[in-house]
């Protein structure tokens, strides 16, 4: 092994170990995609709106009521400034928001299909427990009762009585 190299798994033979700079794609692109959902949780919230409210009405109140050295955005022209960084906000807003969802309805069609095959395995199972219930009663139907093989044992003795009592009257013949 080479000095300064470093190896991440000692499960693996050399030539496989993965090195500790290299960086998977998809990760980072998973990382992107827990960030897009993040912010998109962000600004769905009372709070976004309150802090934005705030940030909006700071800004104007900065614009309007300081010295006209220290203003920055003039009342006079409309705000320029403030519509400009809340034109940028919601350009980028919106595509963080429609990767968000792209990512849960990703999600939701993975869920779907795995609801589809638990149901076709729930389907499957119900229909081979109710032919082993079916096979179950007809096996059940095809059993002597208790009821059945008294009866036989009584036509059985009563077979065997007559036979002694027939045998009893050809030997007093």
């Amino acid at each position: 092994m080479a000095r300064g190299r470093q190896d991440t798994g000692l499960d693996a033979p050399k030539g496989l170990r993965t090195p500790v700079l290299r960086r998977d794609p998809m990760e980072s692109s998973d990382r992107f995609g827990r960030f897009t959902e993040w912010i998109a949780r962000a600004m769905g919230t009372p709070w976004f709106v309150l802090g934005l409210t705030i940030f909006v009405i700071a800004w104007m109140a900065w614009n309007t009521l300081t010295p006209k050295t220290w203003r920055f955005d003039s009342a006079d022209l409309g705000f320029i400034a403030l519509t400009l960084v809340l034109s940028l906000q919601a350009s980028y807003a919106a595509p963080l928001i429609l990767l968000a969802q792209n990512r849960q309805d990703d999600r939701d069609r993975v869920q779907i299909e795995q609801d589809r095959q638990r149901a076709e395995r729930n389907l499957a199972d119900t229909e081979y427990l109710a032919r082993e219930v079916v096979a179950l009663r007809l096996a059940v139907k095809d059993m002597a009762t208790k009821d059945f093989i008294r009866a036989e044992l009584r036509s059985l003795l009563e077979d065997l009585e007559r036979s002694e009592a027939g045998e009893g009257e050809q030997a007093r013949a």
